[in-house]
């Protein structure tokens, strides 16, 4: 058999990232922190949603009710956490059991494994994060009579995806970089949720203006309108931290030691 009749036989890119996707979905879909992530997530989205809804019908005669997208956009602001934490430890894992050295010599294109370990937990924790957020947009509907136009909805779904995909793939480049379950929490913690809140708490200038500029505040006026700014600011703080963070587990996959 010559050189070139083994080359021929390798298989195309294409069919090893569709082999490595299908690992990395059953991977994901058999541990059970998947699910435990999933149900986390279930009791935070609907739960919030829920509550609204009793408050909004407790405050009817008080002023314009409020649209029951509103459940699932506040539900996901909180309960995206527990989707991130699902897309981290799908990152992570095999680094902490030392998995990680198998994995690349069942697959050694590391460019191909890195697009299957960012696409198939992104978008598992995105489609959940859309049914949930619509689950309590219907449980806000039905509890207290909230408006709820198709419009809205869709309108309202998208910018959920938005933030989820680009929340999640910021976790999948922090996994990848810091190869560290609890230092890939606390760091995706910190940008989306923490100190967005914390730091224009101190009511000093230049740390609200750096507050603004985390991909946590993007996510909070894409999801509630809030801080001031406009949609492109809000975009390109998602896309530029996404892509930023998605460099850096990249070059750390593709360049350093798996160990």
């Amino acid at each position: 058999m010559t050189t070139t009749d083994v080359r021929a036989a390798e298989p195309g890119t294409l069919t090893v990232y569709g082999r490595a996707a299908a690992a990395e979905w059953l991977r994901l879909r058999t541990v059970r922190s998947t699910w435990w992530c999933l149900l986390a997530a279930t009791v935070t989205i609907v739960g919030i949603g829920v509550v609204m809804a009793f408050d909004a019908e407790n405050v009817t005669a008080t002023g314009e009710l409020p649209p029951a997208t509103a459940a699932g956009e506040f539900g996901v602001l909180l309960g995206q956490f527990a989707l991130l934490v699902l897309v981290l430890l799908a990152v992570t894992q095999e680094y902490a059991s030392g998995a990680i050295g198998p994995t690349l010599q069942w697959t050694p294109r590391r460019g191909v494994l890195m697009a299957a370990r960012v696409a198939v937990p992104v978008l598992a924790a995105t489609v959940a994060g859309v049914l949930l957020a619509f689950v309590a947009d219907i449980a806000a509907w039905l509890i207290a009579d909230l408006p709820l136009a198709g419009a809205d909805v869709a309108d309202s779904l998208g910018r959920i995806a938005a933030v989820l995909v680009a929340g999640g793939v910021l976790a999948v480049g922090v996994g990848l970089f810091l190869r560290s379950t609890a230092g890939a929490l606390a760091t995706v913690f910190l940008l989306q949720l923490v100190l967005p809140f914390l730091l224009p708490a101190f009511g000093v200038e230049w740390m609200a203006d750096l507050g603004e500029l985390l991909p946590g505040s993007g996510a909070i006026w894409t999801l509630l309108g809030e801080p001031e700014m406009s949609a492109a600011q809000a975009t390109s703080l998602l896309v530029g931290w996404s892509a930023a963070g998605l460099g850096l587990g990249g070059w750390a996959l593709l360049r350093r030691d798996a160990g």
